[in-house]
């Protein structure tokens, strides 16, 4: 598993019905290869995962799977409130031939450090797939200090990467002097990829990548490169709509700005509903604004 480059954590598009759509999540997945993308993150919160059923995700992963061809990595994510549950996803992610899981700390149960750490040990050494930690204090209430994740690494080999979402850029250059090259850094936060990159992260979990992946590709080549005032360009034009990944209606915004590129729906299941008027008609009209001005890509 090579945890470094662009790799979206994909929608999960549904009909009307609410049912999920195999042919939308199947065009989705090639555009995002075919603009670059080094592979998806299946089941995330962007994915809304946890709407879906068992056998929803199965299907969901061997589509994704087939959709990949081969082309670049898949991976799964790994999120329950029990751990034994958890347990049984990542089970789930190496049947379905993933090349590797995004586990996540418990839902609804905001533990100590010792029972977050047994959470984790039980899960990432439960399977033989390279595993990802995605710390997002944010949204999930537990939050993995740099010296944690230390811990966690001496003790479990198939632990590679950390998605560090807490949106504090010191995150990452703390990870950096601990660690060194012992884990991949991965940005989980969209409207911090640029001070990211220029941290020490070789990856980013991106959400708006999904709507517009040949920008979001570029950006971050550019970045990495050391090519500065390119990306910023970029990267100022973007920030309107890379800011949707930090709101609490990042999904249904997301899918918004899919539906407005041609890759995907902005149908959601509940308990999320699309946005409504006037909030919908204020979304589109910065979405339009900033799709008229999209820059040209060299």
């Amino acid at each position: 598993m090579d945890w470094q480059g662009v790799i979206p954590a994909i929608t999960t598009p549904f009909r009307t019905d609410l049912s999920v759509d195999a042919d939308l999540l199947v065009k989705q997945v090639d555009a995002l290869v075919r603009a670059g993308c080094k592979g998806v993150v299946a089941l995330g919160s962007l994915g809304e995962g946890g709407s879906l059923a068992f056998d929803e995700k199965k299907a969901v992963l061997r589509l994704c799977r087939e959709a990949l061809a081969g082309r670049a990595r898949l991976v799964a994510g790994v999120a329950a409130i029990a751990t034994a549950e958890a347990i049984r996803l990542a089970e789930l992610g190496a049947d379905a031939g993933c090349d590797g899981l995004m586990v996540l700390p418990p839902y609804v149960y905001r533990g100590d450090w010792r029972e977050t750490r047994a959470h984790f040990a039980a899960v990432i050494g439960s399977t033989p797939l390279p595993c990802m930690l995605y710390n997002n204090p944010i949204a999930y209430g537990t939050d993995v200090l740099p010296e944690q994740v230390l811990d966690l690494a001496a003790t479990l080999p198939n632990l590679e990467a950390v998605k560090e979402s807490s949106a504090d850029v010191r995150r990452v250059t703390s990870l950096r002097a601990l660690l060194g090259d012992r884990l991949s850094i991965l940005v989980g936060v969209d409207d911090l990829v640029l001070e990211g990159v220029q941290a020490g992260a070789v990856g980013w979990i991106a959400g708006l990548a999904d709507a517009l992946p040949a920008e979001s590709v570029r950006l971050f080549d550019l970045a990495v490169a050391g090519r500065t005032p390119e990306a910023r360009a970029i990267y100022e034009w973007f920030l309107p709509l890379l800011r949707f990944d930090t709101v609490p209606k990042f999904v249904q915004l997301i899918k918004l700005v899919q539906q407005e590129t041609g890759l995907g729906s902005e149908v959601v299941r509940p308990p999320r509903l699309a946005v409504a008027s006037p909030e919908r008609e204020a979304v589109l009209e910065l979405v339009r604004y900033a799709l008229a001005r999209r820059p040209a890509l060299a």
